[in-house]
Parts: structure tokens; C-alpha cells; sequence
């Protein structure tokens, strides 16, 4: 990170008369200014200043009303903020804190802040107080104040640990990686420890042995451990933590154990060196640029998982399934992702869209749902977690892009393994019902209202037995009203099934005027794909005039007549694998507006000018060559 960093750029706040200019003055030059003007230019301290050589830019600033765009302006540019009070005036640090703390924190700045008392020199023998007593309350309610310090810049005391704090504050920031108040390693960084401990152990035995810490220790730190260091590491784990050591040599736990050592002891840049090296960020997760994803020359192709990884998740959770029943609950789920940043199921999509078993597990085919979702929603976010469970070199080869759906509807064929369906209708039509009744949930005879784009996934086999993997995304009737905007969800659709509650006249109306938006813009946007109309509730009846309204509706539309289901009665028509063998035909189906025909119709009559036109030409150049032949046998015959 360190040696990533071009420049850090210091923004430094306070009152007026805090003694912020004096502060970065004295900084640069090692000498207190007699004279100082009002505000400061930037200010640049050199990469050999500090040892981590990373050069600072220091910023002053004005309070004075009449500068505030500006001071706004520079906070929002800060990569750490200085904010100084005067410990000769006490109302200053109450005003740092009820003012400037809530100013930076109403910007929302995601930045470390070092609160400086400047003019130490001017306080009152009677006025000495711990800055451990006064600061440590204000730091419990502030968590973004990595460092509280004291200076003078008139008798230069401490000024140079400010700015080196601010640069540590960026380069080796606390917060990620150490809880002050708990005094322990944060979830997130044991984690990231846990995977690095992992990687180190190659002979997998559970710790690590005098050559692998010593692989670790010049991988990190570029220089292999001496002997007696070796010895000395294992004697302050023994010392202080008996099961940090076994016969085979340091632990996971001793690991860790050294790891919190280093931050107590204030050695943050140990553990931040640690976790650079194995490629992690300031947020603990790993480097965007180590984290493969194919990308896509289109919007309209997807990203899959190759047969090959496949494998390697059903071999993961074999592993997983120890007591082979075919299935895992959450305590295997976390101990799956537990070198992970966090469970990405924990959340919205993921949670709930896979079957769960009778009690609440995840079986295989659901475990593969989950990671065949995440990849087609989320590719770097799957591809991330994948080298997180240990997936290792193969995860630069671990996704296929597909052929674009445009290229699928000429060939009239598509091959993928996953296929997306949005399933549109009105409120109450029984999409959730549907998504349910997909991932084997009890029918509930309370009408749920989904405001979200919940989704559903399982495996489907085709008419043929080969098995896919389909995705149901119900799209709420209110988010339907802008389709004419989502071009990119309409790229994604493989398919699209419309439902409407089969006994009320309404809701079909509200069906068919979502299903000709729809239409309309995939043929606006050249993103068509092909349409099912679902009744469900036939276990309520249908409306009077139904045969003939949606007779008459499939007929002007060039489409099938509708599926009936009830997942009130489990009788669903065989309706998913109908779904997929649809997108299996994506040329199929489609359904065909009026103005799709006007469209299609210009394109037959330009299409037969060209005709006639390419035509007429070849006759007009055969006849000319045909003259030229005979005019040449004449001249020849004369």
C-alpha cells in the first residue's frame, strides 16, 4: 500500500488561533515562523521526511465564514484529517468536538482524523491533565479519531509525530484491523490472518514449522528468520499462550496471538505489511486487480461457472457434509466462508433463494444455486469468494462467457446452463406464490407483497433430461412502470413469464398492458426474448369473458395460450421446465406489437426493393455483356 501511494494530502482544521499554520510551518522548516500570513499554500513534505517515503501534501485552512466552499471543498479532497484545538483554551476542544467532529462527519468523510492540541507550551501548571483521561471518552464516540497528540511548535515538542501519525493513519490505519475498545483483532481481519495462516501451512498439518515461518517471514518481510529469533517467537507464544505451540510448531491461534502482540506494542505496519503482501486493501478484502473476471464484449452475454469448478464446489461440500446426509447447515456455511471478508449469502439476493430441506438446510443442489447466482449477478463478487474458500491458480479459468442472446435467436438455439426469467404481473397475481412453490416452499394463504426483486433459483431439467440451472427474478408491478430505462435487465432476460389472478378480469388487463411495455421497448431496444402468459389461481375460476379476451390478445401477439397453474393446489403444469425450454428457443414465442409488425413489414418491403433492385442490375449487366460478345463477333465475322 505504502509503496502504492503517490502522495497523501493532509487537510488541517481548527478555529481560528489554534495554531494550525504555525503547526505545518514548523513542520517544514524545523523552525517557529516570527511572521506567518493568515492562510498557508499547500505545503510538501518530501518522501524522505518520514521512513515509509511516501510525500505529504499539508493543507491549511480558514474557518472564516467567507472560505467555507473552499474548506468544504478540501475535506472532501483530504485523505486525512488534522483537526487542532489550543490546550491553552480549553472551549476550543469542546468546540473540536461538537462542531468540527460533526462537521466532517455530516460530509460523511471516510477518512482517518488526528486531533492535535497545539501551543502546549502555553498551558497552565494548574491546567495539567492526562490527555489519556480527556481524549479517551471523545474517542469512543468519535471511531474515526485514529490518534489524539499533543504539541508546541514553539518549542518544536512533537511536531514531527503529527504528520508521521497522519501518514500512519493512511498507510496503517487502525480501524480496520484492531477494536480500541474490545482491545482485539476486528472479525474482518482474523479472518483475512485465518486464510493468510492457510496458505502458509502447505503441508496442511495445522501449523506452521521452523521452514514455513521462515517462508512467511521472507515473503513478507524479505528476509528469513535467524535461529534464535525463531526460538524467541516460540517462547514469548509458549509463555503467554501455551496452545499457541505444538510438537509441529506455531498454531492458528499463536499466529493470531502475534498478530495482536505487534498491534498492542503499536506496530500496526507489522500486521498491515502481512496483509499487503497476500494482497488485501484497507478494507481487508482482496486487491480488485487480483481478483479475475471475464468481461463481457456485450450486454447481453453472461458469465458461468466452468464444469471444472463445479466439481470443486461439489468436492467443498462433501468436505463440508460431515455426517453425509447431502446437506449443511449455517454452521458449516460460516465455516465455509470463514476466511472470507463476510458471508455473502448473509444478505439480499442470496438469502432466501435456494431450497432449503425439512430442517432448514442447505442440500447440493441449492449449495450450486447459490454460487451459479452469485456468478450471474455478481461475477466479481463470485469470483472473489472463490479464491477466498481456496480455489487458488484456478481461479483465473474459473468462468465461460456465453454468446450474446442476439446471436442465440439467429442460430435459434441456446446452449447456456443458466437462463434468467423475469416474471412480471400486477399485485396479487401470485408471483410470489410462484418463486415459492419454484424452491419448494409451503403455500401460504397470506398475500405477500414484494417491493424488492426477490429472486428464486433451482435446477430444471429439459424435455430432453439435460439439467439447467434457472433463475426466476420477480419484478414488482411498480418497478415494471419504468421498463423503458432498464435496458441492461432486459439484455439479461432469457425469458419472460407475465401472470395474472385468473378469476379477476383486472388483474388480467393490468397483465396485458405490462406485457405490450414490455414488448414494446424489447423491440425498441433490439433485447427481445420470448413470452409466457401465466394464469394462476385456477383453483379460484376465471372471469367471465376470459376465453375470448385472452384468445384474442394471444392471437393480435403472435403468442402460446396461457399456462394454468395453482400452487394453492401444487398443479403447476410442468411450468418450469416449459420456462426453460423456452429460453431454450429464444426465437420462439416472441411476442409482436403493432408496431413491430409496421417495423417488420418496412424491412420485407426493403428487402424485396433491394431484391429487384440487385436484379434488375444482374439482368442490365448480363444483357450489356451479351451485347459486347455479339458486337465483338461482328467486328470479328466483318
Amino acid at each position: 500500500m505504502a509503496g502504492s501511494r503517490k502522495m497523501i494530502r493532509v487537510v488541517v482544521v481548527g478555529d481560528r488561533g489554534t495554531g494550525k499554520s504555525s503547526l505545518i510551518k514548523t513542520a517544514a522548516t524545523e523552525a517557529f515562523p516570527d511572521k506567518i500570513p493568515p492562510v498557508l499554500p499547500p505545503t510538501r513534505l518530501p518522501a524522505d521526511f518520514y521512513p515509509d517515503r511516501v510525500p505529504l501534501t499539508l493543507v491549511d485552512t480558514s474557518a472564516s465564514l467567507d472560505s467555507r466552499i473552499k474548506l468544504l471543498e478540501e475535506l472532501k479532497r483530504a485523505d486525512v484529517v488534522v483537526l487542532t484545538y489550543a490546550c491553552d483554551q480549553p472551549a476550543t476542544l469542546e468546540r473540536a468536538m461538537n462542531y468540527w467532529m460533526q462537521e466532517i462527519r455530516q460530509l460523511e468523510l471516510k477518512v482517518p482524523v488526528i486531533v492535535v492540541g497545539c501551543k502546549l507550551d502555553l498551558r497552565a501548571e494548574r491546567d495539567q491533565v492526562s490527555l489519556e483521561t480527556v481524549m479517551l471518552p471523545v474517542m469512543q464516540k468519535y471511531r474515526e479519531i485514529e490518534t489524539c497528540i499533543e504539541c508546541s511548535a514553539a518549542t518544536q515538542i512533537q511536531v514531527p509525530d503529527v504528520f508521521f501519525y497522519a501518514q500512519k493513519a493512511v498507510l496503517h490505519p487502525t480501524a480496520p484491523i484492531f477494536d480500541q475498545e474490545t482491545q482485539s483483532l476486528k472479525p474482518r481481519c482474523i479472518r483475512a490472518l485465518k486464510r493468510i495462516f492457510s496458505l502458509c501451512d502447505i503441508d496442511g498439518d495445522g501449523a506452521l514449522n521452523d521452514s514455513e515461518l521462515n517462508e512467511f517471514q521472507a515473503k513478507c518481510f524479505d528476509a528469513p528468520l535467524k535461529p534464535d529469533e525463531l526460538v524467541a517467537i516460540k517462547e514469548v507464544v509458549q509463555d503467554k499462550l501455551p496452545e499457541g505451540i505444538n510438537e509441529r510448531g506455531l498454531t492458528q491461534l499463536g499466529f493470531m496471538f502475534l498478530q495482536s502482540i505487534f498491534i498492542e506494542r503499536g506496530r500496526l505496519e507489522t500486521t498491515w505489511a502481512v496483509l499487503r503482501k497476500f494482497g488485501y486493501d484497507n478494507e481487508i478484502k482482496l486487491r480488485d486487480d487480483l481478483i479475475p473476471v471475464p468481461k463481457r464484449r456485450t450486454i447481453d452475454q453472461n458469465v458461468e461457472l466452468t464444469d471444472e469448478v463445479v466439481e470443486f464446489l461439489k468436492g467443498i461440500f462433501r468436505v463440508l457434509d460431515q455426517n453425509v446426509d447431502g446437506s449443511i447447515g449455517e454452521e458449516q456455511i460460516a465455516q465455509l466462508f470463514s476466511t472470507a471478508p463476510d458471508n455473502p449469502w448473509d444478505e439480499f439476493p442470496f438469502k432466501d433463494a435456494t431450497e432449503r430441506t425439512s430442517s432448514d438446510e442447505l442440500p447440493l443442489n441449492g449449495f450450486l444455486c447459490k454460487w451459479a447466482l452469485m456468478t450471474h449477478l455478481k461475477p466479481a463478487l463470485s469470483s472473489a469468494n472463490l479464491i477466498y474458500i481456496g480455489l487458488g491458480d484456478q481461479s483465473a479459468s474459473a468462468f465461460r462467457v456465453t454468446k450474446s442472446r442476439s446471436s442465440d435467436r439467429k442460430k435459434k438455439q441456446s446452449n447456456r446452463s443458466v437462463f434468467r426469467c423475469l416474471v412480471f404481473g400486477p399485485q396479487n397475481a401470485g408471483k410470489s406464490a410462484l418463486l415459492d412453490s419454484f424452491i419448494k416452499r409451503p403455500f401460504s394463504m397470506k398475500a405477500a407483497t414484494t417491493n424488492c426483486e426477490r429472486y428464486a433459483v433451482n435446477i430444471v431439467e429439459n424435455s430432453l433430461g439435460v439439467k439447467k440451472t434457472l433463475i426466476l427474478q420477480e419484478i414488482p408491478e411498480e418497478r415494471a412502470q419504468n421498463i423503458s430505462s432498464r435496458t441492461e435487465l432486459l439484455a439479461a432476460c432469457d425469458v419472460a413469464i407475465f401472470m395474472y389472478d385468473s378469476s379477476k378480469e383486472l388483474s388480467w388487463k393490468k397483465t396485458t398492458e405490462l406485457l405490450l411495455e414490455v414488448a414494446r421497448t424489447a423491440e425498441e431496444t433490439g433485447h427481445c426474448f420470448p413470452c409466457l402468459l401465466v394464469a394462476a389461481k385456477e383453483d379460484l375460476g376465471t372471469y367471465p369473458t376470459a376465453v375470448h379476451d385472452i384468445a384474442k390478445i394471444c392471437r393480435n401477439l403472435g403468442i402460446k395460450p396461457p399456462i394454468s397453474v395453482s400452487a394453492k393446489n401444487e398443479s403447476l403444469d410442468n411450468i418450469f421446465s416449459r420456462i426453460v425450454t423456452a429460453a431454450e428457443h429464444p426465437h420462439l414465442s416472441i411476442p409482436e406489437t403493432e408496431i413491430g409488425r409496421g417495423r417488420r413489414e418496412y424491412q420485407r418491403l426493403v428487402n424485396r426493393s433491394l431484391m429487384l433492385v440487385s436484379v434488375g442490375a444482374a439482368v442490365a449487366f448480363i444483357g450489356m455483356a451479351a451485347y459486347r460478345t455479339y458486337s465483338a463477333r461482328k467486328n470479328t465475322s466483318a
